[in-house]
C-alpha cells in the first residue's frame, strides 16, 4: 500500500512488505500521512492472517477435492484483496494504531503548550516529534526544525527543492538516505545553485555535490579553483571535479557513491537521523571543514522547515 501524490493508497495487494520501503520514502515528508498508512497496512496483514486461520481450520475439518498449488495461491491473493477492503474503517484497528502512534510522534507547539500551562513549575518537556526524533541528540537543532519559515525571499531556494526533488527521491530509494538530507546537502555543496561548478565553457558541470574526480574515474572533469582546510588553515588550490551531463545523473552518481564506497557504509547506516547523517559524513572525510557537520545540520533544518511551508 503507498502513497501517491494526492494522498490516496494505491491498489496494491494488502501486506505487499515491498511497499515498505516507499512508506518509509515517504515518511521523511509526511510523516502523519505515513503512519496512517502504516496503520493501515498493519491492519490488512492482520485481517489477513485472521482470514488464513479461519480458512485453514476449514480445510482440515472439510478437505477439497479440488485443492492444489493454484488454487491454493488464488485464494491468498483473494485473502489478501478481502483484507484490504476491510482496513481503515472507523473504529477498526488501524485507527487505534494511528492514534496510538500519532500520541507517541507527538505535536510540539500544542503538547509544549498545554504541559507547560498545566505544569507551569516544571522546565520545558524535550521535543517527542518525529523531527525532534530525526534530529537526536542535538536539541537546539530539533526546535529550530520545528519553527514556522517565511517564504518571502526564498523563491529561489524553493525552486531548487523543486527541481531536484524527483532525483532526489530516486536517490533515496536506492540508498535509503532520505531525500530531504540530500537536497539539503546539494544546496550546501552549491549555495542553493549558485555557486555551481562550471566547465571552462562557463556551462555547468551538474555537480551538486562537489565530488572530486579521483584517480578511478572514469568520465568528464573539471578543474576547479576550491577552498580547503589543510593543517587548520583555509587554503586555495586547483581541483579536479567530476563533470555530468545532467543533475539526475549528479544524484544517481552521489547515490552509487554512498552506496558501494566502504568508507560511507557508517553514512548509510546512520541515516535515519540529522545528527547520525551529517557526523556521519564529516568523520568519513566527505569535507575538510572542521564545521562541515554543524552546517550541514542547519542546511537540513533549513529544508525541512521549508518543505513543510510549501506543503
Amino acid at each position: 500500500m503507498t502513497i501517491n501524490s494526492s494522498g490516496n493508497t494505491t491498489n496494491a495487494l494488502a501486506g505487499d512488505l515491498g511497499q515498505i520501503a516507499r512508506l518509509r520514502s515517504s515518511a521523511s515528508n509526511d510523516p502523519r500521512a505515513a503512519v496512517k498508512e502504516a496503520s493501515k497496512q498493519f491492519e490488512a496483514i492482520f485481517m489477513q492472517q485472521m482470514l488464513k486461520g479461519m480458512r485453514d481450520a476449514n480445510a482440515t475439518m472439510s478437505p477439497g477435492t479440488l485443492d492444489n498449488a493454484g488454487t491454493k495461491m488464488g485464494t491468498e491473493m483473494l485473502d489478501q484483496q478481502f483484507a484490504k477492503e476491510m482496513t481503515g474503517r472507523a473504529g477498526g484497528l488501524a485507527e487505534l494504531i494511528e492514534k496510538q502512534l500519532s500520541r507517541q510522534m507527538g505535536d510540539p507547539v500544542s503538547t509544549m503548550a498545554s504541559e507547560a500551562a498545566a505544569n507551569p513549575a516544571k522546565p520545558e518537556p524535550k521535543a517527542t516529534s518525529f523531527l525532534g526524533r530525526m534530529f537526536s541528540s542535538d536539541k537546539a537543532a530539533a526546535k529550530a526544525a520545528e519553527k514556522p519559515i517565511s517564504l518571502e525571499g526564498r523563491e529561489k531556494q524553493v525552486d531548487f527543492l523543486k527541481r531536484h526533488e524527483d532525483a532526489a527521491k530516486a536517490a533515496e530509494a536506492s540508498t535509503g538516505i532520505p531525500a530531504t538530507f540530500m537536497m539539503a546537502q546539494a544546496a550546501h555543496e552549491s549555495g542553493w545553485g549558485r555557486r555551481e561548478i562550471k566547465n571552462a565553457d562557463g556551462s555547468t558541470a551538474h555537480n551538486v555535490f562537489g565530488i572530486k574526480a579521483g584517480p578511478g574515474w572514469k568520465g568528464a572533469t573539471t578543474d576547479v579553483v576550491t577552498t580547503e582546510v589543510i593543517g587548520g588553515q583555509a587554503r586555495k588550490v586547483v581541483a579536479k571535479f567530476r563533470a555530468y551531463a545532467s543533475y539526475e545523473e549528479s544524484f544517481k552518481d552521489y547515490a552509487n557513491m554512498m552506496k558501494n564506497n566502504p568508507r560511507y557504509a557508517k553514512v548509510v547506516e546512520n541515516s535515519e537521523s540529522v545528527h547520525g547523517f551529517a557526523k556521519g559524513l564529516q568523520r568519513a572525510g566527505y569535507a575538510t571543514d572542521p564545521q562541515y557537520a554543524d552546517k550541514l545540520t542547519r542546511m537540513i533544518n533549513t529544508t525541512l522547515r521549508l518543505q513543510r511551508a510549501t506543503a
